[in-house]
């Protein structure tokens, strides 16, 4: 199986050079066949499949990495050798140690040319029209009254001055490439290439040469989109210094005072049009607007693909005895079916999938971040709970519910407590937790404890909006002759004496 770098060897060949497929075949070594389906291929979005072993070493690396980077300032001959940390290793992990002398003295051997690389004076740089640099911001905004220590992706664009912002809650790669993706639809076009700085979210290794080992993410969200990346040297961003500035620039004019709103991604649809809007006023030195520079850039840029290119990611986990899984160290719900099974979660900016063996879903979650820890789709557990109800007061989500609901429940009977939670489950199905608990409470602090009421109130709660569609009558529905009403042969009754046959 290729490699993403041989196959962005193969596509360089044909887009860059304008070798024939045949001439790529005689130059790799790579089967004909092969070479035509990667330069054939448009969509490079990762398959869903499973995720293949991580190499043995990262079990190790924080430790090898601890003890070389502490040799930073010892003199040279007092330093780890590969030797050293492979016995300490061995010391450490006893009969869990299970890796080659080879495959430590490798790894060590490439930390170290990372650590002690030369590093020169700074380097001008000239970046011409459509090119891009691209960097993580910090902002808190609300969203539904909570507050989040949040990131923006930011995306300048060097030549012109122009910028865009996409707001998140989290720095994570989905976060990262959903916001590239967001900026590249907006404009209609690609970058020819972007400057990122050495995040771990991108980067994973840094060799003597300069080269980098990217992330398999990014790897593929590179190739699609077909621009090529830059990247600046360690401790260097000044190489990237136009995004660091549009960074602080971004936050004061467009997420001060902090932002406040209901859904984050229609707020980063409006931040696009904001910094559109923003692009309506001079260059600082060029005497031109930046709009007018902008289009300038956005001539020597790339076609955004045909295909459509979903970002997220994989992992298979295993669940606990209530069905939930730890995803980042935050717990999401499947259900009480699932327990103890082995799932899969599919990730991505802002929402996490969980899925059975064959991929399919069985529940969505928001993604959570910050100070969020679980997330709880309440209705599979309500559903065993209604079947078992003399449970309830056992379990946790007993627990959370309001005084007033808890109270409601404790007094109901056995057949009133399995129906209260038959209509949790049912509301479940089409609204929040947190309505349906105030249609109760609603009725319950007005002395209203029949289900049939409750179920009345939630529906006027949850069913605002219906529209009454006009009957729309078909074209053979007969005309209906006007009747005029004539009361006076009414009058001539009550006057007495007429008859009427």
């Amino acid at each position: 199986m290729l490699t993403m770098t041989d196959i962005k060897y193969i596509k360089d060949l044909f887009e860059k050079k304008g070798l024939s497929l045949r001439e790529i075949t005689r130059v790799t070594g790579h089967n004909f066949r092969t070479v035509r389906k990667y330069i054939d291929k448009e969509d490079w979005s990762q398959p869903l499949v499973n995720r293949t072993r991580e190499s043995l070493i990262n079990k190790y690396k924080a430790d090898i990495d601890e003890w070389l980077e502490s040799d930073v300032d010892a003199p040279r001959k007092q330093r780890h050798t590969a030797k050293r940390i492979f016995n300490k290793l061995k010391h450490k992990y006893n009969n869990e140690f299970n890796l080659s002398y080879r495959t430590v003295a490798r790894y060590v051997s490439l930390k170290k040319k990372a650590l002690y690389q030369d590093t020169d004076g700074y380097i001008p740089l000239e970046h011409p029209t459509g090119e891009a640099q691209v960097d993580f911001g910090r902002a808190a905004f609300f969203e539904n009254g909570i507050r989040y220590e949040g990131y923006y992706v930011t995306m300048s664009f060097p030549y012109s001055n122009g910028g865009y912002i996409q707001l998140f809650k989290g720095a994570n790669i989905e976060c990262l490439l959903q916001g590239m993706k967001k900026i590249f639809e907006h404009m209609g076009k690609v970058p020819t290439c972007i400057w990122f700085d050495n995040d771990k979210t991108i980067v994973k290794k840094i060799f003597a040469n300069g080269e980098r080992k990217v992330t398999e993410a990014f790897a593929r969200f590179r190739m699609h989109y077909g621009f090529e990346s830059n990247f600046c040297n360690p401790s260097s961003g000044h190489e990237k210094g136009h995004v660091e500035n549009k960074v602080g620039y971004s936050r004061r004019n467009m997420l001060v005072p902090i932002p406040k709103f209901k859904d984050i991604v229609e707020f980063n649809r409006q931040l696009l049009i904001q910094c559109d809007e923003d692009m309506q006023r001079e260059h600082y030195k060029k005497n031109v607007f930046i709009n007018i520079l902008f289009e300038e850039d956005k001539k020597a840029m790339r076609d955004i693909p045909k295909a459509e290119y979903e970002i997220y990611r994989i992992e298979k986990l295993k669940s606990d005895k209530y069905g939930k899984l730890n995803f980042d160290n935050r717990k999401y719900s499947s259900g009480p079916q699932y327990a103890q099974r082995e799932l899969m979660i599919k990730a991505d900016a802002f929402s996490v999938a969980i899925m059975d063996e064959q991929y399919n879903t069985v529940q969505v979650h928001k993604r959570l971040y910050g100070e969020e820890k679980e997330s709880m789709k309440w209705g599979p557990y309500l559903e065993l709970m209604s079947r078992r109800p003399t449970a309830l007061k056992y379990t946790g989500f007993f627990r959370e519910l309001p005084q007033t609901l808890q109270d409601y429940l404790t007094v109901c009977d056995y057949e009133q407590k399995k129906g209260a939670l038959r209509l949790l489950v049912k509301m479940l199905e089409q609204s929040e937790l947190d309505i349906a608990i105030e249609a109760f409470r609603f009725c319950i602090e007005r002395g209203i404890k029949d289900l049939d009421s409750i179920w009345a109130k939630y529906y006027t709660m949850v069913c605002t909006h219906i529209q009454v569609q006009d009957v729309l009558l078909n074209t053979k529905t007969p005309d209906v002759v006007p009747y005029t009403v004539d009361n006076s042969i009414y009058d001539n009754l009550l006057a007495g004496g007429v008859q009427y046959v």
